[in-house]
């Protein structure tokens, strides 16, 4: 105890050994303001000034001109000095960072490091005592009572006593995780004030990595990706288990490229669904928009004249070129997908009818709709050369991946990058306060049920290229649970207004990994709904567990 005590520091000890550093480093700071005066100041200060004139509109275009033309004349001669004066700017940085490394470690941060450890040791082993002293306080008491009441008050104070040491404690280890802190960013404080915000990529990245392990909490982190730490340890445990089942490593070449491949359809009605539920909705008729699009892809860029009817007639495209069927086919099913999803957006925007209502009504419409149209029959196969066109494979590389990949940065770029991406995080987050600063809530559910429709088709139609057509009103079915279970799994919260493309992402590889890795093994698909079922629970859970905790 009596060596942790000798290292520990007072404030006024902790200020007497950052002084002489302060005091060196102001020193040439102030020579450094004095350089900057005349010169990067003034730049700055002219350049706000001409910006400013720019704006004023109680000026005439000769007076703004006039202005203009002045402050540009004083810009240039500030710059000259500034051009001037850099050398010797960046002679007295150097200097004040030369004496940083050699002085700050070793006479201030090292020394308070080591206070703060001593001071964390001890305040843990003084909580210790306090526990020791309070059991033997309340079984010293406990022995002097025999009444039931009694003695439950007494456990219920000594309970509270408990709380209020281990509060204390907490306070007291914060404190000192606090100080620590505020030591180490000192550092960055003065070479921020030196070099006026520019850091470089190696100090950044320290930066970044001390704020992690400063606002780490252990029980946030396991709250925020215990799910995906779970899953991980699963799919490890697959990758063990496989090569003893089935004689085979799971993690080949081949099999990472299956699983991208058939992840890469399912991204688009993942990515459409997740900007639903950013909304706090969901969308129940993926799976049916799905077989809708396979269907139409198909009879549209059919090998030869269609076997099936519609309605009970038969369609023959081969007469249009294989090219215009692809491109007639993917705008097809666009349309048709975007049609059923905007009736859907209207209604939940318009009428405030929840979005399970209003997609389970479009997912009976059009299962009904394509089931009596086609009597529910496969349309069989498209042309074989269709796929090369569309979804090559380069060197056995398959190229559909590549569109989900567009996919992924263009919807990155809509949520993170426009106005309707900024709008549709506000309105997830409070429609009403949305509303109130001028956003349109109609406008942006709409949009939202849009651009759904719009990437359902665009999946739909990769689908049927991917399985050379196939399509029928029963394709698709249950492929909206994978994709609102991928948006979930990926953090996408039904409590609207949270959500990154990257989770919506991670959640579509999860979910497509682990079902194939099940598939390989041989696990019946009954059983392959329960994993999905366990995993949805867990990962719902968790999001109301963030959710409770916010609130």
């Amino acid at each position: 105890m009596a060596s942790e005590n000798s290292k520990i520091l007072t404030a006024e000890q902790e200020m007497k050994n950052r002084r002489p550093i302060d005091e060196y480093v102001g020193k040439i700071q102030k020579q450094i303001d004095d350089l900057r005066k005349e010169g990067t100041d003034k730049v700055v200060s002219l350049q706000n000034l001409i910006d400013s004139i720019k704006r004023d509109r109680t000026l005439t275009q000769g007076e703004r001109e006039s202005r203009i033309s002045a402050a540009r004349a004083e810009l240039q001669k500030a710059k000259t000095v500034e051009e001037n004066n850099k050398g010797a700017i960046s002679r007295l940085i150097t200097d004040a960072e030369t004496y940083l490394k050699a002085h700050f470690d070793s006479e201030y941060y090292q020394p308070v490091k080591e206070s703060c450890a001593a001071e964390k040791i001890i305040a843990k082993e003084k909580y210790q005592k306090k526990i020791e002293t309070l059991k033997k306080e309340h079984q010293a008491i406990l022995a002097k009572l025999s009444d039931h009441q009694e003695i439950k008050d007494e456990n219920y104070v000594y309970k509270n006593r408990l709380f209020d040491a281990k509060m204390e404690l907490e306070k007291e280890l914060q404190q000192i995780k606090d100080r620590r802190h505020a030591a180490y960013s000192h550092r960055y404080h003065l070479i921020d004030l030196l070099r006026m915000s520019k850091f470089t990529f190696a100090e950044k990245q320290l930066q970044k990595c001390e704020n992690y392990r400063y606002t780490f909490n252990r029980r946030a982190f396991f709250l925020q990706n215990g799910l995906y730490i779970a899953i991980i340890l699963i799919f490890i445990a697959l990758c063990i288990i496989t090569p003893i089942v089935k004689g085979s490593p799971l993690l080949t070449y081949n099999n990472v490229l299956n699983i991208l491949q058939q992840a890469s359809p399912r991204m688009f009605l993942a990515l459409g669904v997740a900007g639903l539920i950013l909304l706090t909705g969901t969308d129940l008729s993926i799976g049916r928009m799905v077989g809708m699009g396979m269907t139409t892809a198909t009879i549209i860029m059919h090998q030869g004249i269609n076997t099936g009817s519609v309605f009970g007639h038969v369609f023959d495209f081969t007469g249009m070129p294989i090219g215009v069927r692809v491109i007639f086919a993917l705008v097809m099913c666009i349309i048709l997908c975007t049609f059923f999803t905007t009736i859907a957006g209207i209604f939940t925007a318009k009428f405030k009818m929840h979005p399970f209502i209003s997609t389970m009504a479009n997912m009976l419409v059009i299962f009904g709709l394509v089931t009596y149209a086609t009597k529910g029959v496969s349309f069989g196969a498209i042309e074989p050369t269709i796929p090369n066109m569309v979804i090559p494979k380069l060197n056995g590389f398959p190229t559909i991946i590549l569109w989900a990949v567009a996919a992924i940065v263009i919807v990155w770029f809509i949520w993170n990058k426009t106005t309707f991406g900024k709008n549709l995080y506000a309105v997830g987050g409070n429609p009403e306060a949305a509303a109130v600063s001028g956003i349109s809530v109609f406008r942006v559910t709409v949009g939202a049920f849009i651009l759904a429709g719009i990437l359902y088709g665009f999946g739909s139609w990769l689908e049927c290229a991917r399985m050379v057509g196939s399509g029928s009103a029963a394709y698709g079915q249950g492929w909206e649970m994978d994709a609102i279970a991928a948006c979930v799994v990926g953090g996408v919260s039904f409590t609207g207004g949270i959500g990154k493309i990257s989770g919506v992402v991670v959640g579509v590889f999860i979910f497509t990994a682990l079902t194939y890795s099940l598939t390989i093994l041989g696990i019946d698909t009954n059983l392959q709904f329960v994993f999905s079922g366990i995993i949805i629970l867990v990962a719902v859970t968790l999001d109301c567990l963030k959710y409770v905790q916010k609130k």
